[in-house]
């Protein structure tokens, strides 16, 4: 089995970079063939919605290959063919011919459309990432029924080389009347496709030849906004938590106080708060087998999210090599099923359940289960619009087969491990044999207000950065200040804690001491309240539309967000429970 694991991880990590060329080492000689591949084309504001570059009507190279992809170019949605535009190192050109084709009516509305959606091109020389637009929408002082569509035909390349390596590529479409095509009517056109190559010397090394694409989130301007997010965050976080720091600890040390002397003035004086129902506290929760499930599916995606920032900070995932981050998440989730198994069935046995194979099962799918469903339908939308996104049989077939060869043993094996840990549960108080009855209680200590009340702090600490990172996600921006996003997700981690423990102790004082899935919930709510900002950015911060990007959108940050609810409703519980341990513990309780 260890064999398999160490191949399965050394099949996926060899595709973890980005998309390579021919030539491995990037070095050419005048008049050498540099490899450029046509990937895909879509609208511009639909990120998911993207399509084969050849769905288009294009010229079709003569001897077109398609590339071979790593797991994680497949997942982004690239889909590599060569180009049939010829870019031989250090080799100009002037407006070269494509070639010559006539466009049938059916050809000049499908790439009428095009241009009224906005498509884009992407492409890759050299492994550098071309973009440029297929062509324009003339609506200046103009009605809708009197708009003009236009098709650029020739399209500027202008590359710099150092040496024998290419550093960079810019291009440009050229706008001028004559060489535009108008598509305005269905009929036939005769179209020449042009291109020009010019070379250029440049003194930047080949090893900085990426910086450009990540100077755009690094920009003065940018990082002033981020770190302003960041000190506007910690000042609230500080403020807050340190007012309810304040609150708590000299609460808790009047009720230790009081407790203490209580206990020397009247033994037979009733107890009230949460020193009442110290026999009660400790009850284990209702649906016990859940409940240790989605503490070690959160388990694993918290470690899943540590192991990304790590990669992330040492260089792994620069900018254009998303295909590495889809990999990364793929096999460090394999890799980390063993963790979900072992803290699941340990802590399922803790609280003196017995079936643990079924609780083994439950954990396996508590989020697989969501996910691939979810998967199956939007790969099946996909499929109908015959995007790049849906995909192959072939991918599928890996998926599977990690799932099965990596993901399932590691959970079975930690699962065994959790069962023969033979851990008890520290509970410092003896569980009276009968519950106590919960007071009445206002409405507001119910569990969906305190689950606003709780989500709505740790959301605060990170709302300005969620847009940074959807722009990235779900757009064209460009994301690569890891090291902030990893203090705004420690902030987010310390506030989750701390407000789930303050909620924690409200409660108990209350008298109320079904804690356990409260606190939970209560950690997990800011998954909620992240989803609600989907809502928010789709409609006001967005121009996505249509079936297909919608339900993308939707539908893969439902399954985000409930990863992060399962990571921080586990956060959340096992502060509520370092703290409730510590305080019961402190007191001398029957």
């Amino acid at each position: 089995m260890a064999v398999m694991v160490v191949i399965a991880v050394l099949l996926l990590l060899s595709g973890a970079d980005q998309v390579r060329s021919s030539a491995s080492d990037h070095r050419y000689k005048e008049g050498d063939a540099v490899p450029l591949y046509a990937n895909k084309v879509g609208p511009f504001h639909n990120p998911s919605e993207t399509y084969r570059y050849f769905d288009l009507p294009f010229c079709y190279p003569a001897n077109a290959t398609e590339k071979k992809e790593a797991l994680g170019e497949v997942l982004n949605g690239d889909r590599l063919v060569s180009a049939p535009y010829k870019l031989d190192f250090r080799s100009g050109k002037d407006s070269e011919t494509v070639c010559k084709k006539t466009l049938t009516k059916e050809d000049v509305a499908q790439f009428r459309d095009a241009v009224n959606k906005d498509f884009y091109f992407q492409m890759y020389y050299d492994d550098l990432p071309i973009w440029g637009f297929i062509g324009k929408v003339d609506k200046e002082n103009k009605d809708p029924s009197e708009y003009r569509y236009y098709l650029y035909k020739h399209i500027h390349f202008e590359i710099f080389y150092n040496k024998d390596r290419v550093i960079e590529i810019n291009v440009r479409t050229d706008a001028h009347p004559h060489a535009l095509v108008d598509l305005t009517e269905d009929k036939e056109v005769d179209v020449e496709f042009l291109y020009t190559v010019k070379w250029k010397e440049t003194n930047i090394p080949y090893e900085k030849r990426m910086d450009k694409y990540s100077q755009s989130s690094s920009l003065p301007h940018h990082l002033e906004i981020h770190w302003f997010s960041i000190i506007n965050s910690c000042v609230t976080v500080l403020l807050l938590t340190g007012f309810l720091a304040t609150i708590l600890m000299r609460v808790l040390k009047n009720d230790f106080v009081k407790y203490a002397h209580d206990e020397e003035a009247a033994e037979d004086q009733e107890e009230t708060g949460w020193k009442y129902i110290h026999g009660d506290v400790f009850r284990y929760p209702k649906s016990n087998s859940l409940f240790a499930a989605a503490l070690g599916s959160g388990t694993q995606l918290f470690t899943l999210t540590i192991f990304i920032f790590i990669l992330a900070l040492v260089g792994v995932f620069y900018p254009y090599n998303r295909g590495a981050l889809f990999t990364a998440l793929v096999v460090i989730y394999a890799l980390t099923s063993g963790i979900a198994g072992y803290t699941a069935t340990s802590f399922y046995c803790q609280l003196e359940g017995t079936n643990w194979v079924r609780n083994l099962l439950l954990t396996g799918c508590l989020f697989c289960g969501p996910l691939f469903l979810m998967f199956c339908f939007l790969n099946t939308v996909a499929i109908t619009y015959n995007a790049t996104a849906a995909l192959p049989f072939g991918t599928i077939v890996v998926i599977v087969l990690i799932w099965t060869l990596v993901t399932s043993p590691l959970l079975v094996l930690g699962g065994i491990a959790g069962k023969n840990s033979k851990a008890e549960f520290q509970a410092p108080c003896r569980t009276t044999k009968y519950p106590r009855e919960i007071p009445p209680l206002p409405w507001y200590r119910g569990t969906v207000p305190q689950m606003a009340m709780a989500g709505f702090l740790p959301f605060s600490a990170i709302y300005i950065e969620l847009y940074y990172i959807f722009a990235s996600v779900w757009g064209h921006r460009i994301y690569t200040i890891y090291s902030i996003l990893f203090i705004v997700f420690i902030i987010l981690l310390i506030v989750t804690a701390f407000i789930t423990v303050a909620l924690t102790y409200f409660q108990l004082a209350a008298e109320d001491h079904e804690w356990w899935w409260r606190s939970f919930l209560c950690g997990g709510s800011t998954g909620i309240f992240i989803y609600a900002y989907c809502l928010y950015y789709y409609y006001a911060r967005s121009d996505m539309s249509g079936f297909m990007q919608t339900s993308f959108f939707f539908g893969y940050m439902a399954c985000i967000c409930y990863g992060f609810f399962l990571m921080l409703g586990t956060v959340g519980f096992r502060a509520a429970l370092l703290f409730v341990r510590h305080i019961y513990r402190s007191i001398k309780c029957e």
